[in-house]
């Protein structure tokens, strides 16, 4: 099939199909597609280049290298804080589609590793698509960070006791695809290197449909929890600023971290 290149550079390769669906990649695979300041920039536009675009219809996100789908933020980026707990300057609030007003359908394909940040991604995305092979955990306790905007954002994808045991287990566990297919938090699983074709082969009979009304259908099922989490959001910078370690603390917990865990 035909593709023609969208929006995005060094970070984030983006393409956009003959049947209407857009193939983003987040690509930094010698970083398991950790999240720096550069992709956080290129995501952002890439979604909203999305907005003004009528060739794209739906949209396949995934990471590049197969190791990762995304671990998150970069841990070398070091973001200057206010000294104020009532603000947080957060360099992933903005990385997911609906944060930039995107309503066309997002079907994530994951494979590898998705973890921490990750989940601001997931969490904006309309189902997920994963590889057997594919894990899912929360390392924040683990290193002395609150998990708060991910842990809310998998509360509403997740069952809550499975969003709470992944949010403190921390490094200790993960989650396989074959577990989060059977609560919900992944609609279809696949062999490894199928993750993506799947997904395309959705977001094409997508495409197919009128696109107002996926996007209406898009909008209708985000405003039935949209109250709720815009209220847990709302609490994340303050309960981040007050429970987090400082970050040299946190640094150092993270250089003694272990690779030890169960896969459950």
């Amino acid at each position: 099939m035909n593709t023609r290149p969208a929006a995005g550079r060094g970070t984030v390769r983006a393409e956009v199909r003959e049947d209407g669906v857009a193939l983003v990649t987040l690509d930094r695979p010698e970083v398991h597609n950790a999240v720096d300041e550069a992709m956080a920039h290129e995501l952002a536009r890439v979604w909203r280049d999305f907005r003004f675009d009528d060739a794209v219809r739906a949209v396949v996100l995934t990471g590049a290298g197969g190791r990762a789908f995304c671990t998150g933020v970069d841990r070398s980026v070091r973001v200057p804080q206010p000294p104020s707990p009532y603000s947080l300057d957060d360099p992933l609030l903005g990385i997911g589609p609906k944060s930039c007003d995107l309503w066309k359908p997002v079907v994530a394909a994951v494979a590898g590793m998705a973890c921490g940040g990750a989940f601001y991604l997931l969490g904006e995305a309309e189902f997920v698509v994963a590889s057997e092979d594919a894990t899912f955990f929360d390392p924040h306790t683990s290193y002395g960070m609150v998990s708060a905007y991910e842990a809310v954002l998998m509360a509403q994808r997740m069952p809550y006791g499975e969003a709470a045991r992944m949010a403190l287990m921390g490094t200790a566990e993960r989650l396989s695809a074959r577990r989060a297919q059977e609560f919900g938090l992944v609609c279809e699983v696949t062999a490894p290197g199928e993750t993506v074709p799947a997904a395309l082969r959705a977001a094409a009979v997508i495409a197919s449909w009128p696109t107002e009304a996926v996007q209406g259908t898009v909008r209708a099922l985000w405003s039935a929890r949209e109250a709720t989490r815009q209220q847990a959001l709302a609490l994340a910078p303050h309960l981040i600023a007050l429970g987090s370690l400082a970050p040299d603390r946190q640094a150092a917990l993270f250089a003694a971290r272990t690779r030890t865990h169960r896969v459950r």
